[in-house]
């Protein structure tokens, strides 16, 4: 399946784990016609799951707001912000609201989407909304357990309905 997207979009995901390869399909990745930026932090985070999930917790009890060590060159050459993550005990990783805080996204069309073991997208569109008030935030994708084994119709779907697809 291959969807062209608009030229001037940045995929964004956070952290290895959960690299846009995880869950988008190879044509994605080739064909979008966007970059591919990584958010990553200075602290390394543990790669198994619950020291991570646990870890996520802590992070969220303290507002923690890690530092970025990957950053976007040019962000205002960019219309369409595509942002992945996991949906961590209801909400974003904590990392993310470092780069809500770092980036101002005015202007452009950030479409959100994450997984998650069953929290769906929770609060986290509402959240993004007021985080960055004059972005327009689109639906979201939750790509969950049921349709992680077919993402490709999830996607094609969700980039139809918010009209991204060309």
């Amino acid at each position: 399946m291959w969807i062209p997207l608009p030229a001037q979009a940045l995929w964004c995901a956070m952290g290895r784990r959960w690299a846009i390869q995880s869950l988008w399909p190879a044509s994605f990745k080739t064909s979008w016609g966007g970059e591919l930026f990584q958010i990553e932090t200075v602290q390394q985070y543990p790669l198994e799951h619950e020291p991570l999930v646990d870890l996520a917790a802590e992070e969220q009890d303290a507002g923690a707001r890690p530092e970025l060590s990957s950053h976007i060159e040019d962000p205002s050459q960019y219309d369409v912000i595509f942002l992945g993550y996991p949906n961590w005990w209801g909400d974003m990783p904590m990392i993310l609201y470092t780069f809500f805080d770092t980036y101002d996204l005015s202007g452009k069309t950030v479409a959100l989407f994450c997984t998650s073991g069953g929290s769906g997208l929770s609060g986290t569109v509402n959240e993004v909304k007021s985080l960055e008030p004059n972005a327009t935030v689109t639906q979201g994708l939750h790509i969950g357990s049921g349709s992680s084994s077919n993402p490709d119709n999830a996607v094609s779907e969700w980039l139809n309905a918010l009209g991204l697809a060309k």
